[in-house]
């Protein structure tokens, strides 16, 4: 520890021009061919000519949007769907029976249809009766560590939007905004806007939605926001999900934090049949509704909170983080580095990326693209993901992932190493979200730490980490802007399978994470990889297999770890 202080001393200050560039890191000890991660397409294997691939980068989406010309007469249409889907909103929210009924199984809010189209007739509606079309319908309220007005802003601004859930929105995007609403308030705000949601496997296909979403204040510190499909003609083909009114109310709490209810009414036309892993847990509408929505804001506002406590009270090991300003800089740097992971794990049309094999026998899907952000080293990267299911729980699983005692079990490349965490950043009231900055033993990597953000809730986990080399890390650990420290993290999800057993009649309290009981976990592994640094480069078609065959021996390292059957 003290050798790292004392070359933390030496490097802090630097700037960013001067720290030498990030590697592809080799491991040639592996007994798989890690040798073909040179890049440079030596050897006998095919390989894929990557000019023909989108030049891009992996977290900003090629959004071809066809200029949305929108008359006043669109305008005004688009003020009455909005008016009548906050009034439905509103009605859906504040009432119980007869629209929405307990689940006898698990005690959550389950809307009765029959009521619905009853009190909400909809003309020319023949949604619900097409055998392909599924309706999921969910509302789940808690308390959040934020108050109304902060809330209102991240949810009527896209950018702040994705930002604010990176493991459910993959792109958000305002078309058009039809209404400023008042200043200050967002009161009568109404926006277009385009959004796709995701579940972080590459077995569930993403959701697109074209919605107005529209802002009100009630009263003073009350606030309701809906979101309702809009059908534009020019993507009305694209679109396989409709938006039925959702959204959220927001109430002010006296001590600064707020109450929110949030409801979530999709109509989805199944395209393809939902994959067997992830049937239980689309279908009973836990996949993309409600308790995962506000699970994930109540976990994101701890994260904001802890953003801003400018005391390092935490447990930063050795005193390692010097100051707030060092803190907020290792924050920000850990949340770029999990954006970057939702992005490379979704399965976005729009991220512009190129298929190479789609699930093979292992289920695994590899993507390559050309990275050029300045916070992604440059050159051709490979992404990887698999999802499995094990007959272990969600916290065991989690547990097992983020503890670094347990690390030499499942990372391949560690070569069995172990590790120390060496500074730690707590990011919210569960000690399983927090930022630890890892450092492996006996390696020939003296200068290259891991950093790693682990975070849990009711809905499900992650734990991303990355290489980062030393000074780079003292940068963000001086404060200085993280921004354009190159960043290619890995990780996992782990969510629960959707099983529920009998006799689990418990609260819907999404703040006690005990509204389902489940028998196993759903786990995806993801990998990015740089191939090469080389732009020009070819890539030589062993990479792929190469990169499969780490996936597969990370998950057999998993299975036997975790005293599961390796088939």
């Amino acid at each position: 520890l003290d050798r790292v202080s004392s070359i933390a001393a030496k490097y802090i200050g630097r700037p960013i021009s001067q720290l030498p560039p990030v590697q592809p890191v080799h491991i040639p000890s592996l007994d798989f061919r890690m040798a073909s991660f040179d890049g440079y397409g030596v050897g006998a294997g095919p390989s894929l000519d990557l000019d023909l691939l989108p030049g891009s980068s992996s977290s900003m989406p090629n959004l071809s949007f066809q200029p949305v010309v929108i008359s006043d007469m669109d305008k005004s249409l688009m003020s009455d769907i909005a008016a009548n889907a906050m009034e439905e909103l509103l009605r859906l929210l504040q009432t119980n029976e007869p629209l929405w009924i307990k689940s006898t199984n698990d005690g959550k809010d389950v809307l009765n249809l029959e009521s619905y189209e009853r009190i909400f007739p909809k003309p020319n509606n023949t949604h619900f009766k097409s055998p392909n079309i599924r309706v999921e319908a969910s509302r789940d309220s808690g308390v959040v560590i934020m108050n109304g007005l902060a809330l209102v802003d991240m949810f009527m601004d896209s950018n702040k939007w994705v930002e604010l859930f990176p493991t459910i929105v993959s792109i958000a995007k305002t078309i058009e905004v039809i209404s400023p609403g008042m200043l200050g308030t967002h009161s009568g705000s109404l926006q277009l806007m385009y959004e796709e949601l995701q579940v972080l496997s590459p077995l569930v296909p993403t959701r697109e939605f074209y919605t107005l979403r529209y802002c009100q204040q009630i009263e003073q510190g009350l606030w309701a926001i809906v979101n309702v499909s809009y059908d534009l003609p020019q993507f009305a083909s694209q679109c396989r999900s409709h938006r039925l009114p959702s959204g959220c109310l927001i109430q002010d709490m006296p001590n600064g934090y707020s109450k929110v209810t949030w409801l979530e009414h999709v109509e989805i036309e199944d395209k393809t049949p939902i994959h067997r892993l992830y049937r239980d847990l689309v279908h009973s509408g836990s996949a993309f509704g409600a308790e995962r929505w506000l699970t994930t804001l109540q976990r994101m506002c701890e994260r904001f909170a802890c953003l801003m406590v400018s005391s390092t009270s935490t447990r930063d090991l050795g005193g390692v983080i010097p100051s707030p300003e060092g803190k907020r800089s290792m924050m920000k740097l850990a949340q770029r580095m999990v954006n970057n992971f939702c992005t490379s794990v979704g399965t976005s049309n729009s991220h512009r990326s190129t298929t190479l094999s789609g699930s093979n026998e292992v289920g695994v899907r590899v993507t390559v693209h050309k990275s050029s952000d300045p916070g992604q080293p440059n050159g051709i990267v490979l992404s990887a993901a698999t999802t499995f299911w094990l007959p272990v729980s969600p916290q065991n699983v989690f547990n097992f992932f983020k503890d670094e005692r347990t690390r030499p079990q499942w990372d391949v490349l560690s070569n069995g190493n172990a590790v120390q965490e060496v500074a730690h950043i707590a990011n919210g009231s569960h000690p399983g979200n927090c930022i630890s900055v890892l450092r492996a033993f006996n390696t020939s990597h003296n200068n290259m730490l891991i950093l790693q953000e682990s975070c849990i809730d009711s809905s499900g986990s992650l734990v991303v980490y990355c290489p980062v080399d030393l000074p780079a890390i003292n940068v963000a650990m001086s404060g200085e802007d993280p921004s354009y420290i190159p960043l290619l993290p890995s990780g996992f999800t782990i969510t629960p399978d959707g099983h529920l057993e009998q006799g689990d009649g418990a609260s819907t309290s999404s703040s006690t994470g005990h509204g389902r009981s489940s028998g196993g976990s759903l786990i995806t592994v993801a990998f990015q990889i740089l191939v090469s640094s080389l732009p020009s480069a070819k890539l030589n078609l062993d990479s792929v297999t190469t990169v499969n065959n780490l996936i597969g021996t990370t998950v057999q390292q998993i299975k036997a770890a975790l005293n599961c059957p390796s088939s």
